[in-house]
């Protein structure tokens, strides 16, 4: 069950519902976005429904929701969800193209993967200071010295940062720094971390686990969501199947699947899923074609030197190209390719 709160419904009108629901033995977990409140309730329905809850001031709505992912679900909002992240919209009228660096190395290599990345018409820059990475021997990140050179990057490109956060203790540290958080395909289910970044009162980029089925994914999202965070973005990056000549496996139906059991916006990333850059490309456009919402690529001026992930890293040249097809396609599915921001003036 979820209570939707009225536009004008105060916080202690918000109050007064938790304190009944929960005298009544229930669970009730708030959570606020821009433009409403809404309350997830669990315990007995029947119970609950004794309570009169529409009746209560700044009720808008009650909805009874039989699926297990009740905050994110269509069930419960018919009309799908627009993120805005610095600004910068992610949802169905837009195509959002989010690139960056793998990992942040250098601030000479972050400034011109992100000057390449918004000469593409991305308007998001996506680089990771904290990599988890499969081998306790690879590079894992610079840590806080790379969330400062985003910063940096940041600063003089006007391009809002997208980067991963790893450990529920790192969260604050990372929200300082970050537009956005993103949680990786390793730490879908790392349920302490949903928590802990659904209260951290940033934009979530939530991938896929790379064995996690469609609702297990959803199930994630409802975590950071319970947490009173719905400003969601679910990314699809390919999952894990018996075929090695890519990567992981695109699973391009997740896309159209995902829209219509939620109503959060889903991105595609080309990157991770085929793993090698000639591959980007093509499934930039399956993505586009099917209806994502938005993409999410590596950029890297020299992937021949990159610290991670380099086979997949677009240069100059699949830029030009990328620019090309998402500025072309976005127009055939009912959509504007969303502009960069200018930077701040000093």
């Amino acid at each position: 069950m979820v209570v939707v709160m009225a536009a004008d419904a105060t916080e202690e009108d918000a109050d007064n519902v938790v304190s009944l629901v929960r005298e009544a033995g229930g669970e009730a977990f708030v959570s606020r976005s821009v433009s409403r409140t809404i309350i997830g309730l669990s315990g007995d329905i029947d119970n609950l429904a004794t309570l009169n809850l529409p009746a209560q001031p700044g009720v808008c709505d009650v909805v009874r929701i039989s699926v297990p992912y009740k905050l994110v679900s269509r069930e419960h909002r018919r009309e799908r969800s627009v993120i805005r992240v610095g600004g910068v919209p992610i949802g169905p009228d837009t195509l959002t193209v989010i690139a960056g660096p793998c990992a942040v190395e250098t601030p000479e290599q972050t400034l011109q993967s992100a000057l390449m990345a918004k000469a593409a018409g991305a308007s998001l820059l996506r680089g990771g200071a904290y990599k988890p990475r499969s081998s306790p021997y690879a590079f894992q990140g610079l840590g806080e010295k790379g969330l400062q050179i985003l910063a940096d990057v940041r600063a003089e490109t006007g391009l809002p940062i997208v980067t991963e956060v790893v450990d529920p203790s790192d969260v604050d540290l990372v929200a300082t720094y970050a537009d956005m958080l993103q949680v990786g395909t390793r730490n879908m289910q790392n349920f302490p971390l949903l928590q802990a970044v659904g209260g951290a009162g940033k934009p979530v980029m939530l991938k896929r686990g790379m064995s996690a089925t469609i609702e297990e994914w959803l199930m994630a999202a409802e975590y950071i969501a319970q947490r009173g965070n719905l400003d969601i973005v679910l990314c699809e990056r390919g999952i894990r199947t018996f075929e090695k000549a890519t990567r992981n496996t695109l699973d391009i139906s997740a896309v159209p699947v995902a829209q219509r059991l939620s109503h959060l916006p889903v991105i595609v990333d080309p990157s991770h899923s085929g793993g090698r850059r000639d591959l980007v490309l093509p499934l930039s456009r399956a993505a586009i074609a099917v209806g994502a919402d938005g993409i999410i690529v590596d950029v890297h001026p020299h992937p021949e030197t990159a610290l991670c992930d380099g086979p997949q890293a677009l240069i100059e040249s699949d830029l030009r190209e990328l620019a090309s097809v998402a500025l072309h396609l976005s127009p055939l599915v009912g959509r504007t390719l969303t502009p960069a921001p200018a930077p701040a003036m000093a």
